[in-house]
């Protein structure tokens, strides 16, 4: 089983920068492909980033070029680095696995708020 926990959320004012980590320990052995989504309040989930068992990323295309995904192998943490943040990011972000060893399994952490305000 694999345990996401975020952190790195927080309060940031317009055109701030936040690193989001998501520790998930096992992500390599267990074949995860890793994902960032996010959730304002009142509204649906929305897919931000993934980063694939391959390494290569992808980003929904409004925020490619403001948002970086990464990882750290050694210390399996996943990040996110989200510049020039806009009120519009305001929202609880989520990390989530999707994990092909032993068998197919998604893991969510619980989610670290985000939010861009003056």
């Amino acid at each position: 089983q694999v345990q996401l926990v975020e952190s790195g959320g927080g309060l940031v004012q317009p055109g701030g920068s936040l690193n989001l980590s998501c520790t998930a320990p096992g992500f390599t052995s267990h074949n995860c492909g890793m994902e960032w989504y996010r959730q304002p309040e009142g509204k649906q989930r929305e897919w931000v980033s993934t980063l694939d068992t391959g390494g290569r990323t992808f980003y929904t295309v409004p925020l490619k070029g403001r948002f970086t995904m990464s990882k750290d192998k050694i210390k399996e943490v996943v990040y996110l680095q989200m510049n020039n943040l806009k009120p519009e990011d305001t929202a609880m972000y989520l990390c989530k696995a999707e994990c092909t060893l032993p068998a197919l399994s998604i893991y969510w952490g619980q989610g670290t708020q985000v939010t861009v305000s003056s």
